[in-house]
C-alpha cells in the first residue's frame, strides 16, 4: 500500500525492513526458518519480530519482491516451486487473480474470529487471512488552498469543477495499486455505465497520470515533504487516508497540524491479505506466522510501521491516526467477485480513454 516510501524513513526508527534476493530456488535451508514473500512495503518493529521468533522457535526471513502487482504475479509464476512459505500483501483489487491461480492452500489462523467480519472472504476455504486495511483517497495541500482562499474539493464530482482544473495527479491504474483503487472507486460511485464518462471529463479537466505512487506523492504533489523538495505543482494527489499522519510522524520538527488533508468523498476501501503458499516448504512455520499476523501484538505494532489500520477488533489505533488520518466514514467498496469479473477490461478501457 502507500507505506511504500515512508519505510525509508522508518529504517532509522528501528524497524525491520529485511530483504533477500535470489532465484525461485533460493529457499530457507531448513524448516526452522519461515520465509515471508511480500511487496517492498513490509515493515515491522524488531522487538515484535524477535518476540515471535523467541516464542515460536522459528527465524523470520523477509523476501521483498517489488510492488504489490509485481510480487503477486511472480508468486503465481513460481507457485509450483515457491520462494517462501507465506505471502503477505495481496489486496482486494488483485485477490481473485491469486485465488484463481491456486496461489494459496487452506488454513484458518487461531483467533481469526477476532477479525472484523466484513473483511473476511473465502470463508468456505480459508485460503487468505485479512491483515490490514486502508482507504485510497485524494489528498490535498492545505497551504495551497488556504493561500488562494479556495475550498478543497469534497467529492468525486467536485474534481470535475473548473476551479480544480490541472490540480490533480493520479497513478496509472495499469501499474499502480492506488491508481487501480481510485479507478474502482469511480466505478463503484458511477456504475458500469457511468465511470467512463466521468474519466473523460476528468481528463478534460487536466488530470495528470504518472506510473506510480512514489512519483505522484513524492515528486508531483506539492503538499508532501518530498513533493516540496521536488517543487511539485499538483496540490491534489491520489494517496491514502493515513498519509497525513505519516507527514506528522516523520517531520522534524513535528508540525502542530498535518500539512495535508483528505477528500473524504473520494475514498475506496482497500484490504490486504496473507496466505500460506501452495507447496510451501515449512507449512508449520507458515501457519505460526499467519497466527502472529493477526495477534494483538502485531496488529497494534503495524499502523505506525506500514501506515495501515488493523483488522483485529480489539487492536488499539495510535492517537496520531485518530487525529490526522481517521478511516473514511463511507468509503466506496466493491465485492471481490465484481472486481474479478471486470478489472482487466476496465483497466484496458481506462488506458484507452485516459492514457493513450
Amino acid at each position: 500500500m502507500h507505506h511504500k516510501t515512508f519505510v525509508a524513513a522508518a529504517v532509522g526508527l528501528g524497524l525491520v525492513t529485511l530483504s533477500a534476493c535470489g532465484s525461485s530456488g533460493d529457499k530457507a535451508a531448513d524448516t526452522k526458518t519461515v520465509t515471508v514473500v511480500s511487496h517492498d512495503s513490509w515493515a515491522a518493529s524488531r522487538s515484535v519480530i524477535a518476540d515471535f521468533e523467541k516464542r515460536s522457535g522459528y527465524k523470520v526471513r523477509i523476501l521483498k519482491d517489488g510492488d504489490a502487482g509485481q510480487a503477486v504475479n511472480k508468486a503465481i509464476l513460481t507457485k509450483d516451486n515457491p520462494q517462501g512459505d507465506v505471502f503477505f500483501g495481496v489486496d482486494n483489487t488483485l485477490l481473485s487473480r491469486a485465488l484463481d491461480n491456486g496461489l494459496f492452500q487452506s488454513y484458518e489462523p487461531k483467533d481469526s474470529g477476532t477479525v472484523v467480519s466484513r473483511y473476511r472472504v473465502d470463508q468456505a476455504r480459508h485460503r487468505v487471512t485479512p491483515v490490514d486495511t486502508g482507504d485510497i483517497c485524494v489528498n490535498y495541500d492545505k497551504k495551497y488552498f488556504a493561500d488562494r482562499k479556495l475550498a478543497p474539493p469534497a467529492s468525486f464530482d467536485d474534481l470535475l469543477k473548473p476551479q480544480y482544473k490541472n490540480l490533480l495527479v493520479t497513478e496509472d491504474a495499469a501499474t499502480s495499486s492506488p491508481g487501480l483503487g481510485f479507478l474502482l472507486g469511480t466505478a463503484a460511485r458511477y456504475g458500469d455505465a457511468g465511470w467512463q464518462a466521468y474519466w473523460k471529463k476528468l481528463k478534460d479537466n487536466g488530470v495528470k497520470v504518472v506510473d506510480g505512487w512514489e512519483q505522484a506523492y513524492n515528486q508531483e504533489f506539492s503538499g508532501s515533504a518530498g513533493g516540496k523538495k521536488a517543487k511539485g505543482d499538483r496540490p491534489l494527489v491520489v494517496s491514502y487516508a493515513s498519509s497525513p499522519p505519516a507527514e506528522v510522524v516523520y517531520a522534524d520538527p513535528k508540525p502542530k497540524t498535518a500539512p495535508t488533508g483528505v477528500v473524504d468523498g473520494t475514498c475506496f476501501r482497500q484490504v490486504e491479505y496473507a496466505g500460506l503458499l501452495s507447496n510451501a516448504r515449512n507449512t508449520k512455520g507458515g501457519k505460526a506466522f499467519l497466527d502472529f499476523l493477526i495477534s494483538e501484538k502485531f496488529q497494534e505494532d503495524m499502523p505506525l510501521n506500514m501506515f495501515v489500520y488493523p483488522v483485529r477488533e480489539t487492536a488499539a489505533v495510535p492517537a496520531v491516526f485518530a487525529k490526522y488520518g481517521p478511516q473514511a466514514k463511507d468509503p466506496q467498496t466493491m465485492a471481490p467477485g465484481k472486481i474479478a469479473a471486470n478489472r482487466d477490461q476496465w483497466v484496458k478501457t481506462w488506458s484507452s480513454l485516459v492514457v493513450k
